[in-house]
């Protein structure tokens, strides 16, 4: 199993913290939040991470370096120009050759992968999004989905009046590569605005489950101080000692 860590995100909602760091170097409890995410694929089994960069990709590359004194395997893929979320997975698509996650490099999550994983072959799904509730879903994609799991909608950030669901996309993805012939390389191309959507339109097999754990996105200074209070408090399931996430694997 491999895994593709998005970590191309200027944050500029987060800016001036952003302005010489990429979003997913932003510091949790004094450690970056992609540190966060490294933990938990390795919890989980995963070793080999492609990364894609865009925004200050040295500061990354220097941090982590080849991803061996966080026990795991890094490759990057650096995007001279803004190519979206599905785009950016794109160009990565030498290293995937096999059912692969993709997960953000600055979102804070303790979800178990391992089982979203299993689902995603149960239901011999091409792609998989993981899910979650929030309290305002106008900030993210909307989903529902049927009795199985299989999404039967799915709106990129709507107006309230749009609302049909409180169940959201977190961007977090296991997919088969060959969804990845249907994005054309070197264009711009994002997963929740045209690949799903086309999906949807073309009834391919994409399903959703709602992840077990916690999952918060640090767009906001508001969400990026409230995801610290959570670790402080223990809502997240991260070992403050280390740092690292601990899975759930069940």
């Amino acid at each position: 199993m491999k895994a593709v860590i998005m970590a191309g995100g200027q944050g500029t909602r987060l800016r001036p913290l952003t302005n010489r760091m990429p979003k997913p170097m932003v510091p949790l409890l004094d450690r970056p939040c992609m540190e966060y995410i490294i933990d938990l694929l390795k919890s989980h089994g995963i070793t080999e991470i492609a990364v894609t960069l865009q925004y200050l990709p040295q500061v990354i590359q220097h941090h982590f370096g080849d991803g061996s004194s966080s026990g795991v395997r890094l490759h990057y893929f650096e995007e001279t120009t803004p190519l979206g979320t599905a785009g950016s997975v794109k160009n990565a698509s030498d290293f995937l050759d096999e059912t692969f996650l993709v997960i953000s490099g600055d979102a804070l999550t303790d979800f178990d992968l391992t089982n979203a994983i299993q689902k995603h072959r149960e239901c011999a799904a091409l792609g998989t999004m993981m899910l979650t509730e929030v309290e305002d879903p106008t900030r993210f994609g909307v989903v529902t989905t049927d009795e199985r799991g299989r999404i039967a909608r799915f709106q990129e950030k709507p107006a309230w009046d749009e609302v049909f669901s409180h169940t959201v996309n977190t961007g977090i993805y296991i997919l088969e590569p060959q969804i990845l012939t249907l994005i054309e390389p070197g264009v711009v191309y994002d997963f929740s605005k045209q690949l799903f959507p086309s999906m949807l339109e073309q009834g391919l097999p994409l399903y959703g489950f709602v992840g077990e754990g916690y999952w918060s996105d640090i767009g906001t200074p508001e969400q990026y101080r409230e995801t610290q209070v959570d670790m402080i408090y223990g809502r997240v399931n991260v070992d403050l000692r280390a740092g690292t996430a601990v899975a759930q694997t069940g």
